[in-house]
């Protein structure tokens, strides 16, 4: 069961909706970038919006709050982390796509990246990384599932949230589930920053966290935080 802390599950909803987007943008740009020094200066780190009993986000929470203090996660590691973990394609060490990890010969631009690029478009959603980055980038499909939570959240009707969660699910299972704990094997394995260890598992969690909430009440057992 959720237990509310002055938090309803649209709050809830919002909190797991910022972790997504902290972490998507963490796979997306190197740590160089503008927004991955506000997200480690501004506390989200330290203090997490939202806490669980899901083993895997405690993991998540104590790796994230450590990597602050810890001397392996300097900016340069992390950078170096990053490079070798998610960059180069053939030879990134937690390459993160979809196709990659669906395909038996670790290809890019499998079948699986028009497939998610249809789910974008039975939304009428383009990235805008097109033409830049594959649609089936791990960081992409954690911005499409933010967008689609955020949508759910505009609906005040209960067959059409629903109707929502059902589809969230439905993306969450084709094209995340299916993956995403081979891929965060990778990065446990390989990463050598704290960060990238707490980053990977937190992507983990709050995927099936998010799964289960949007199970409905009664199928959780997620701790609503007042952080």
């Amino acid at each position: 069961m959720i237990k509310e802390e002055g938090k309803g599950d649209h709050d809830i909803l919002k909190a797991y909706n910022m972790m997504l987007y902290f972490a998507g943008t963490m796979i997306l740009w190197d740590p160089s970038n503008e927004c991955i020094h506000d997200f480690w200066t501004r506390g989200i780190i330290k203090n997490l919006p939202v806490s669980s009993r899901n083993p895997k986000f405690i993991k998540a929470s104590a790796l994230l709050r450590n990597s602050l203090s810890d001397e392996n996660s300097s900016h340069e590691k992390m950078k170096d982390d990053y490079l070798a973990l998610f960059t180069g394609k053939e030879t990134s060490l937690a390459p993160p796509y979809e196709s990659v990890y669906m395909n038996n010969d670790r290809l890019l631009y499998g079948k699986e990246t028009g497939e998610v690029r249809e789910f974008y478009q039975s939304y009428g959603w383009e990235s805008k990384f097109k033409d830049t980055l594959p649609d089936d980038h791990l960081g992409i499909e954690l911005l499409f599932l933010t967008l689609m939570i955020e949508k759910y959240l505009e609906f005040d009707d209960e067959a059409c949230r629903k109707e929502m969660r059902n589809e969230i699910k439905r993306f969450i299972n084709t094209h995340l589930y299916n993956w995403v704990p081979r891929w965060n094997e990778d990065v446990q394995k390989n990463s050598i920053t704290m960060s990238y260890k707490g980053i990977g598992t937190l992507i983990h969690a709050c995927l099936e966290d998010l799964y289960s909430l949007m199970e409905g009440p009664g199928k959780t057992s997620f701790l609503a935080s007042g952080n």
